[in-house]
């Protein structure tokens, strides 16, 4: 080992979903909308000058706080944006996981928290879910330095009772407690309406799944006005100008289009609802997803083998070789068609291979 090597910060990396350079595939691996942003925003991209590139964009990306706000109906100082929901969270965790006290989240969830723990030196305790995938109240009403818990879990798609957040939440006044929303469009109830009654909570949504904007990179979160300005100093201590001038113009165009908005989710809970039953009459067993994506086992077909022959058909979908789900895909929901051409290729494959 060289000897500058030894001051180097080393973590082992999350893994992003497979991004296949190819058209001529079913892409249900990386929980994106299978349906287009609003009208709107793709008007941005045709119709804005060339010549506002030139200047540096608004660094308090002002006109899509303002578009947040009203749509929200929370006051600006209590809103901040940041390219995509990990780089909020990622802000987060530098800004208000700072103590000597481990920070409790679950064990089986997101991948990139436990990244960003080991990358800032967060000590960190993942507490495990059941044998159901359900996470427990009672572990988290303890001594810690911070919480995180993503409602819907990913990649369980399983929701918590907003009376149980507020639970864990009032348990632990010391510390920030945040609830990662990235699918809560899709079904669950957003713990929105408790920051006026705690200052020691942090909310944190995303454009990329329900908006159709994960290829533009917007995330934001509500809180205390408080909480928001101790993100916004370590944001601008770290890079003023973090969202682009293009971003955040088709960012406040999709917040306009609520029509287009809820038209899309609905679509999108619809399918998911038609690919829930379809799956279990072929045997699969998962939670009662409230997100973009199932997560399902079969009882005779192992995961893995499935894995591998969708894709060999032109199928992606997400297999995680980890402990405790390494019998589970991640099957994101695609379009009306895209589900009918899954189904088809599973019915047929665990009725030859299987049945």
């Amino acid at each position: 080992m060289s000897l500058w090597e030894k001051n180097v910060r080393k973590v082992i990396p999350y893994t992003p979903g497979e991004q296949p350079d190819r058209s001529d595939i079913i892409k249900l691996n990386t929980n994106e909308n299978p349906y287009p942003p609003a009208p709107g925003a793709a008007r941005i991209l045709r119709d804005m000058d060339a010549e506002a590139l030139r200047k540096y964009p608004d660094p308090t990306a002002g006109a899509l706080v303002t578009a947040l706000s009203e749509y929200y109906h929370l006051p600006v100082e209590q809103i901040f944006v940041g390219v995509g929901s990990d780089d909020v969270l990622a802000m987060s965790f530098l800004t208000f996981f700072n103590g000597e006290k481990p920070i409790l989240f679950p064990d089986i969830t997101y991948s990139f928290y436990d990244v960003w723990a080991e990358l800032y030196r967060i000590p960190y305790e993942c507490q495990p879910l059941d044998d159901a995938f359900e996470i427990h109240t009672e572990d988290y009403l303890k001594p810690c330095g911070g919480i995180v818990i993503p409602n819907p879990n990913a990649p369980t798609g399983a929701e918590k009772e907003l009376s149980e957040l507020e639970r864990i939440i009032a348990a632990n006044p010391d510390v920030i407690v945040i609830i990662d929303e990235a699918y809560i469009d899709f079904g669950g109830e957003s713990a929105l309406s408790l920051i006026p009654k705690y200052d020691n909570l942090l909310v944190v949504q995303t454009f990329s799944k329900s908006r159709s904007l994960a290829g533009m990179r917007i995330g934001y979160a509500f809180g205390s006005e408080k909480l928001i300005k101790y993100l916004n100093d370590a944001k601008y201590s770290f890079n003023s100008y973090t969202m682009n001038t293009v971003t955040i113009a088709m960012g406040v165009e999709a917040v306009k289009d609520d029509v287009y908005f809820q038209e899309t989710i609905q679509k999108v809970v619809a399918t998911r609802e038609w690919t829930k039953k379809e799956l279990r009459r072929l045997g699969f067993v998962f939670q009662d997803s409230k997100s973009n994506f199932i997560f399902a086992s079969h009882p005779v077909c192992p995961a893995k083998n499935l894995f591998e022959a969708l894709k060999e058909h032109g199928i992606y979908v997400r297999y995680f070789a980890k402990p405790r789900i390494d019998n589970y895909l991640r099957i994101s929901i695609g379009t009306d068609g895209e589900m009918k051409a899954l189904i088809a290729f599973l019915e047929k494959y665990i009725g030859e291979n299987y049945g």
